[in-house]
């Protein structure tokens, strides 16, 4: 596949790499330097959905559990109604609740509070859970922490035999809160190639060198939209039936099944509307 037109587009705004599969075979590959690990940012949140997958396959958790269940020792004295609503679903649809983003990248550094999980519940469950989209951490983060209490171990070592050993990814790299837990809405640093096998590990529905890890049921139900918004379990939909892992700056994984393609970038670029629209008129539309 011809990606230049692609190129010429999205290197001009930040573009430092794009691998494309179709089914096993590497079609299109472009890199501006050498490979290194970077933060994918919230294309953590996937990851992080991928972990949940394994706590629900392995009889951990359930996304039917009500949060005053799972966090009772987290509570605030005041539990609204709202709150009382709230399941661990509504971790990973970005309909917990609550009127505004928290735990963002300019807000974690000014924190006083060192237990997130605590301040995380403070925080006003304004709306019933489910009926409002507002992008927010603190909910992939509360996910992240509920399968690192019921594991006994942070994520990487969680995924690590489940998942990364697997891809062949070894001993990444993740951002923690003060309490060192792994921060499940960001921080996890990879390459563009292992960023990319996420992506074909979802493609072949969990599928890794014709093992079955993840049940192929979860990896279905996990990237469908799940509210009203182009969401799933902490996946973005796309165009052409596309859902991806997506972090700021475009650092993206992009699975169309349809098409059995797999498209990772990793980039530097502010104008993120732009890359995407080049990203589907450019390679999505020509495939």
């Amino acid at each position: 596949m011809n990606i230049e037109a692609f190129v010429n587009v999205a290197k001009p705004l930040g573009l430092l790499g794009i691998k494309i599969n179709q089914g096993d075979n590497v079609i299109a590959e472009w890199h501006l330097e050498q490979e290194c690990r970077r933060n994918i940012y919230s294309a953590t949140k996937s990851f992080t959905s991928c972990a949940v997958g394994f706590a629900v396959q392995e009889g951990l958790l359930s996304l039917n559990e009500k949060l005053t269940d799972a966090f009772s020792e987290d509570m605030p004295e005041y539990i609204s109604d709202n709150l009382r609503k709230a399941t661990v679903r509504d971790l990973l649809t970005m309909c917990l609740g609550q009127e505004n983003g928290n735990l963002m990248g300019a807000q974690r550094p000014l924190y006083k509070e060192d237990d997130w999980v605590k301040m995380s519940f403070k925080i006003p469950f304004v709306y019933e859970p489910g009926t409002h989209f507002v992008y927010n951490n603190v909910g992939p983060y509360l996910a992240g922490i509920l399968v690192q209490r019921r594991a006994g171990c942070d994520l990487v070592s969680y995924l690590t035999p489940r998942f990364f050993s697997h891809l062949g990814i070894k001993s990444p790299t993740w951002e923690t809160d003060p309490l060192r837990n792994s921060f499940g809405a960001g921080g996890l640093f990879l390459t563009l190639s292992e960023l990319h096998k996420f992506g074909m590990f979802y493609l072949n529905q969990g599928t890794w060198n014709g093992k079955q890890l993840l049940d192929s049921e979860w990896i279905k139900e996990s990237t469908r939209q799940q509210v009203d918004a182009p969401y799933g379990y902490l996946f973005w939909r796309g165009n052409y039936n596309s859902y991806r892992a997506d972090g700021k700056y475009c650092q993206i994984s992009m699975i169309l099944p349809e098409k059995q393609v797999v498209i990772t970038t990793m980039a530097e670029c502010r104008q993120a509307d732009l890359f995407m629209q080049a990203l589907y008129e450019c390679i999505c539309k020509e495939l």
